[in-house]
């Protein structure tokens, strides 16, 4: 006989690192499959069945609201900088208009939050192109995200003061979307929601009790891993490049709550973008 599993898509960034290493550290997994991918490859999964619920982009979830629901009181958001979603610019923003950025292809919603705040709040047009090495391609600007954002921060830490005349710092300028949409706005962004797949809120669905268990292990294990940041942190990856103290701040930037205030911000983010 198959043991029926449920199919959980587990993105390998810093910012879920503390609820997913309080999962599979506290609570019995034996239910449950992780299949790891960056969130555009859980967005595909999830839209194919291949995988039953993810933390995914919130894009995901406002561009196909028929297919899925998503698991209230949770979510990857912020109220002010988030620390990891960042547009690095060879000069200040307002001088993009015409310019060439280069974008991710790992998540559709910082992608479309950058659309937003260029096109919408400053009137800036430009074009877009995906590069694995964007600082090398000679682009105006470009766009990182996640733990390639937090690890670029950390590698060049003197860019902030860095002047235009150093050749060695000629991304000088860098914004903080997160920062930029609640200046704007005055309302959280939503970069991630537990997105499910309808079919698991049926009864009759062989997965909906281990769906019920999983949801209940997850509110917990958010509420633990935010009372236990410390301990966490000693375990992240993120130390080859971060200090302990470093960490813990970036987590403590992240909103992982989901009020009323962030579906308002979400679904602003849904009437704003192209």
């Amino acid at each position: 006989m198959i043991e029926l599993k449920l199919r959980i898509g587990k993105i390998p960034f810093a910012n879920l690192f503390p609820i997913f290493y309080t999962l599979e550290n506290e609570f019995d997994c034996s239910a449950y499959d992780f299949v790891e991918g960056v969130p555009s490859q859980l967005n595909a999964m999830l839209r194919e069945g291949v995988i039953d619920l993810s933390p995914s982009s919130s894009v995901e979830y406002l561009r196909n609201p028929s297919v899925y629901g998503f698991i209230d009181g949770i979510s990857i958001s912020s109220r002010g900088p988030v620390g990891s979603i960042f547009l690095f610019s060879k000069r200040p923003v307002e001088q993009l208009d015409g310019g060439t950025i280069y974008v991710t292809s790992q998540s559709a919603t910082s992608v479309a939050l950058l659309e937003v705040v260029l096109r919408r709040f400053y009137g800036i047009k430009y074009s877009s192109a995906v590069s694995a090495n964007p600082e090398a391609s000679g682009a105006d600007a470009f766009l990182l995200i996640g733990d390639e954002a937090l690890i670029y921060r950390s590698r060049k830490s003197g860019f902030r003061t860095c002047g235009t005349e150093d050749a060695s710092c000629p991304y000088e300028y860098f914004y903080d979307l997160g920062q930029v949409w609640y200046e704007r706005t005055g309302l959280p962004f939503v970069f991630a929601l537990w997105i499910v797949r309808n079919e698991l809120y049926q009864r009759d669905d062989p997965r909906h009790d281990i769906f019920r268990r999983f949801v209940d292990d997850l509110m917990k294990a958010k509420q633990r891993s935010l009372e236990n940041l410390p301990e966490i942190a000693e375990n992240s990856p993120m130390k080859a490049f971060m200090s302990k103290e470093e960490i813990i701040e970036y987590w403590n930037k992240l909103d992982y709550d989901l009020s009323d205030d962030h579906k308002k911000g979400m679904y602003l983010f849904r009437d704003l973008i192209p």
